[in-house]
């Protein structure tokens, strides 16, 4: 079982992240999934999308649930049935879900050139003109872009913009955290961000600021 990393932010809040190399069959293997579940799985058309969907129930389970312990809002956001919070992702061949106590978010993205053509729909590019390193600009995107995706999922509400509502602070890709906040209607969040970069692949998650 290919579970990758293991990261306890702090004692309340752990990070799970998986390695897709089995095949759908042998993901579901032992793998028991809601009827709403196996209906979500059946209609998938991409072999690779199956294939995230049950890794993340082998994470689930080796933090001690099952899939009939996770249930869904009206907005798509998942929970967990004895109140801890969760998050959910995964990219290609990367699964990954964070649990705490607080509010919560996290994100798997692909380092890819692509990205810096749509960058401005995301954040103000401005920032980056002054870095010369093209792979440099591409990893700090990516970062970006992840983090933004970790606080839309926690902040769960519609209308929000990722270039308009969510702010995230300059960093170094050395120190490999930062800080974000959303500010939509009359609602303001900080959050305390962190992010790893592995095989090509940059995972980001947020943490809700008391």
């Amino acid at each position: 079982m290919p579970l990758y990393k293991t990261i306890t932010v702090n004692p309340t809040t752990k990070v799970l992240i998986w390695k897709i190399e089995e095949t759908y069959d042998q993901l579901s293997d032992g793998i028991v999934l809601t009827r709403r579940c196996q209906n979500r799985v059946d209609g998938m058309k991409s072999d690779l999308h199956r294939r995230g969907f049950m890794s993340v129930r082998h994470l689930l389970a080796v933090a001690g649930y099952v899939d009939h312990d996770l249930f869904y809002d009206e907005k798509g956001k998942p929970h967990l049935k004895d109140g801890t919070k969760i998050s959910i992702t995964h990219s290609f061949t990367f699964s990954g879900i964070i649990l705490s106590d607080a509010e919560v978010g996290i994100d798997i993205e692909m380092q890819r050139p692509k990205i810096l053509k749509i960058a401005h729909k995301f954040t103000p590019i401005e920032k980056y003109r002054t870095l010369v390193n093209c792979d440099t600009v591409m990893r700090k995107l990516t970062v970006v872009w992840g983090a933004k995706e970790s606080l839309y999922k926690s902040f769960a509400e519609k209308g929000v913009s990722f270039l308009q509502h969510i702010y995230v602070e300059d960093f170094s890709l050395d120190e490999g955290e930062t800080v974000a906040s959303v500010v939509y209607k009359d609602k303001i969040e900080k959050y305390n961000i962190w992010f790893l970069e592995f095989e090509g692949f940059t995972c980001g998650y947020a943490l809700i600021m008391n």
